[in-house]
């Protein structure tokens, strides 16, 4: 069933939103230090009205990292309904590579502070991988020593390469992820060098700098 559009100044708060947040991951992304008035610029909105959806620039930032968590978490419910696990993890992982989810988690990590609220669906999110993984292992095709630390790395990898072309990005962040999934399989290659990532290693990043 379509979407029923909101009528009058709900329908404008809505696409103002939009718009907003999707000038906000291009600004961020650029440059996280960038002043909330070159959001406002970009998005065609003055700056009360960006003020009024977002208070401050943290709130801001933490919304979009927080949309991007928030699809992580969908993707990966979404994987464990396929039957098959590795087909699970390797799709999971495309859809979120897609989906550009861990671009912001690089650039923005430490700019803000986080909800109570994200580090609850950060619990969950990895919850979610971790069940995956197990998945994934049981098939047979994932090699013994990956661990569901491996995945967040591997994302952030693909996230790393970005051209001027948007669709030479997309491009070019499949074929690498083909390559780093062609390693995760169990046939390929000698044990991995060194002990995997931690459980909340990383986590220190996201302490305000």
């Amino acid at each position: 069933m379509p979407e029923t559009a909101l009528p009058g100044r709900r329908g404008q708060a809505a696409r103002n939103d939009v718009v907003i947040l999707d000038a906000a991951r291009e600004v961020f992304l650029v440059d996280p230090k960038a002043p909330i008035s070159h959001v406002a610029e970009r998005a065609g909105v003055g700056i009360s009205a960006l003020y009024r959806r977002y208070p401050s620039k943290e709130f801001l930032l933490c919304r979009l990292c927080h949309d991007g968590l928030r699809t992580f978490i969908a993707e990966a419910e979404a994987a464990a309904e396929e039957p098959d696990g590795w087909a699970a993890l390797t799709g999971f992982l495309g859809r979120v590579v897609d989906a550009d989810v861990h671009s912001l988690t690089v650039h923005l990590a430490g700019t803000f502070t986080p909800t109570p609220e994200m580090g609850e669906d950060a619990r969950r999110a990895g919850e979610l991988s971790g069940r995956l993984v197990e998945r994934a292992r049981e098939t047979g095709r994932l090699r013994p020593d990956a661990v569901t630390e491996d995945l967040g790395m591997i994302l952030e990898c693909c996230s790393a390469i970005r051209v001027d072309d948007p669709e030479r990005t997309a491009q070019l962040r499949r074929r690498y992820l083909a390559l780093l999934v062609e390693g995760l399989a169990a046939a390929n290659g000698p044990d991995l060098p060194g002990p995997p990532p931690r459980p909340g290693e990383m986590n220190g990043r996201w302490r305000p700098s």
